[in-house]
């Protein structure tokens, strides 16, 4: 499988304590819904083949263009399409109940500006820096500079290419209905083999609410239906009888 790569860390606020923090947090009208995933790019299993079989279909698909240039590097070139192949990979892992196989180059975006990136992290991260600050054993320092720090840490940033997935709306997670806004990033270094995803999204609290309430009554509709089909089996066996 590709394998998920422990984010422990050596520091007070070693990643895998961002990641907790980052999985619900509660910023008033909204909720901030974070992944920190590191993963190491070895395959065997089930990865493995889909990543031949994925190669396959990208050296079918793609254009004269692409295979001379992309997002990801030419195409025409193996560890061009690795790096498009880890990056789908990724994606199918942190969304198991989504399917990406079907993206190409096109679906990704090569980023240039590292400042660029963490001026954008900082203004999507504003409120949930507050509550980072107020939590008791988590706020010694500032949220983003911890970010920037454990991602540095797991990945260094200083080796990595950095590459955004660009969202349909419609196929994926960020599309959900409630979503307000998204970022999502793929920090890969090559020479260690391992990338590192971090993405966040700002969900409607009401949206959320309202989600529930409907599966809820679904849930109720559905369950009432089946006590009704029962009884009439049973009414049904008792006549027979």
């Amino acid at each position: 499988m590709f394998q998920p790569d422990h984010l422990q860390g050596r520091g007070p606020l070693a990643p895998c304590r961002i990641n907790s923090f980052l999985d619900n947090v509660d910023v008033g009208d909204l909720m901030v819904r974070g992944n920190l995933e590191a993963y190491s790019c070895k395959l065997a299993g089930l990865d493995k083949k889909l990543s031949r079989s994925l190669e396959e279909e990208v050296m079918e698909s793609s254009s004269p263009s692409e295979l001379s240039k992309s997002p990801v590097g030419p195409l025409v070139d193996s560890s061009s399409r690795k790096t498009l192949i880890y990056l789908i990979l990724t994606l199918n892992h942190i969304y198991p109940d989504y399917d990406f196989t079907l993206l190409r180059a096109q679906h990704f975006c090569k980023e240039e500006s590292l400042v660029g990136i963490q001026e954008l992290v900082s203004a999507r991260l504003l409120e949930a820096a507050k509550v980072w600050e107020s939590t008791p054993g988590l706020g010694e320092e500032p949220l983003t500079d911890a970010v920037w720090a454990g991602i540095d840490e797991v990945i260094s940033l200083a080796e990595s290419d950095v590459y955004s997935y660009r969202s349909d709306l419609e196929s994926d997670p960020f599309g959900e209905k409630g979503s307000v806004w998204s970022f999502n990033y793929f920090f890969y270094n090559k020479k260690a083999k391992r990338i590192l995803y971090f993405s966040c999204r700002g969900m409607s609290k009401s949206a959320i609410e309202l989600s529930q309430t409907t599966d809820g009554a679904r849930y109720n509709t559905d369950t009432e239906g089946e006590l009704e089909a029962d009884a009439a089996t049973s009414m049904a066996n008792d006549m027979d009888l």
